[in-house]
């Protein structure tokens, strides 16, 4: 039987994931969002569904090709270095995952989580008004040669067993395949058979409003505390009151980390400041999603307008845009399509939850009742469906029918 009543915290994609899966198992479910749904990370991704992100960022030897990149004004790296002392020990626990067998063990739980994320968005909204949001296509990755490609075999071996075998374009052959890239770009490799969504805030607008149409509730409200009676939680307190509940989840991106603080836990839970250029109104749009190699980011087609999202800034959450990735996008947007021009753009930061680890944080707190569900780093709306599928069949009792100690919520403690 599941419980009575279950609040989730956090109305991203996790959040609203969670939520309508548990109100389709039987539970009653209040959702809880600060700002509304999808108003974080959720509104602001390169849109994808990466199946292929089974590669994490801290390979082998990232400790000098980071510092390499840190230092380099041209680099996709950024660091809000008034801040390093702080960041040290994540810094810390993100080199020490970064052994080939730790890595390689990484990637195979990433691709547990991620290989069928397709099959996990379309499940979510089989026959519902968020369905329209969903399209199929192919992903290119785009190199400047076969040397820059060579430069980053690594990652594709990692890709391979998880089945992402890419095709090779080359020379002339780039720019019949995507005329908007310009002479810069001389390799594509193509995986084929993925997805993206055509508009990621539209789309969360949508998914809250299936919820609520399933029988959901969804409250605007700030989370001050959680009360536990005898080890379990029985009350989720918000700047509007509390609320009684069997059980919760916390999935509210980088605010998670002082939530589980007050259940004892200490979460190495950075941000990884994130920024996207929304182009409206472009004069050119490419016919698939892709990676700018050389730029570490994403180009998406989306609903009048293309994306370009991107960029690692180690820093605060609390403070403003920095204006040097904005200019470093625009000006490798620049060298991507040289002709390419738009109406408007809309400049975004954003904060991704990233672990030391790569992975997420997922399920149950020992017995307290409330489960995790947040700290997908680069792959939150590709993970957020089958996270919130797997969070309610904790839940409620029935699986899932996987090894996902990889991703124990106690872990760091």
């Amino acid at each position: 039987m599941p419980p009575k009543h279950v609040v989730v915290i956090g109305a991203g994609i996790c959040g609203l994931s969670s939520a309508i899966w548990l109100r389709r198992a039987g539970a009653e479910v209040t959702l809880i969002d600060r700002a509304g749904p999808g108003a974080g990370a959720s509104y602001g991704n390169a849109g994808l569904l990466a199946e292929w992100g089974v590669a994490p960022v801290n390979t082998p030897g990232i400790q000098k090709t980071a510092l390499k990149y840190m230092l380099s004004p041209s680099s996709p790296l950024f660091m809000q270095w008034r801040h390093m002392p702080r960041l040290i020990p994540w810094l810390r626990a993100f080199v020490q995952n970064s052994t080939d067998t730790r890595v390689r063990d990484i990637s195979t739980n990433l691709a547990l989580l991620l290989h069928d994320s397709s099959d996990q968005h379309r499940a979510l909204v089989r026959g519902t008004r968020a369905e329209k949001w969903l399209a199929t296509s192919d992903f290119a990755y785009v190199y400047k040669s076969r040397a820059a490609f060579e430069v980053d075999r690594y990652g594709w071996e990692l890709r391979r067993p998880a089945g992402f075998v890419p095709e090779l374009i080359e020379g002339r052959a780039v720019q019949e395949f995507e005329p908007m890239l310009g002479p810069k770009a001389n390799l594509i490799a193509l995986t084929r058979n993925h997805g993206h969504i055509l508009n990621p805030g539209a789309y969360m607008t949508d998914l809250a409003q299936v919820f609520q149409d399933e029988g959901g509730t969804l409250q605007i409200a700030d989370v001050r505390d959680v009360t536990l009676t005898e080890g379990r939680i029985t009350q989720v307190i918000t700047d509007q009151g509390q609320i009684e509940c069997d059980a919760a989840v916390i999935s509210a991106g980088i605010w998670s980390k002082p939530l589980m603080k007050k259940l004892g836990l200490n979460v190495p839970l950075e941000a990884e400041r994130g920024y996207h250029l929304h182009l409206k109104n472009p004069s050119q749009r490419p016919k698939t999603p892709m990676m700018i190699g050389w730029g570490k980011f994403a180009v998406t087609p989306m609903e009048g307008a293309v994306r370009c999202a991107g960029m690692v800034e180690l820093g605060s959450i609390k403070e403003p845009p920095s204006k040097q990735p904005i200019a470093l996008m625009h000006r490798f947007i620049a060298e991507a399509f040289p002709d390419l021009q738009w109406e408007e753009v809309e400049e975004w930061l954003g904060f991704r939850p990233s672990t030391p680890d790569a992975l997420p944080l997922i399920g149950e707190v020992g017995t307290t009742g409330v489960h995790a569900a947040f700290g997908h780093q680069h792959v939150g709306l590709t993970g957020g469906p089958k996270t919130g599928r797997w969070v309610a069949e904790m839940i409620t009792g029935k699986g899932p029918n996987a090894d996902l100690s990889a991703f124990d919520a106690q872990r760091f403690n």
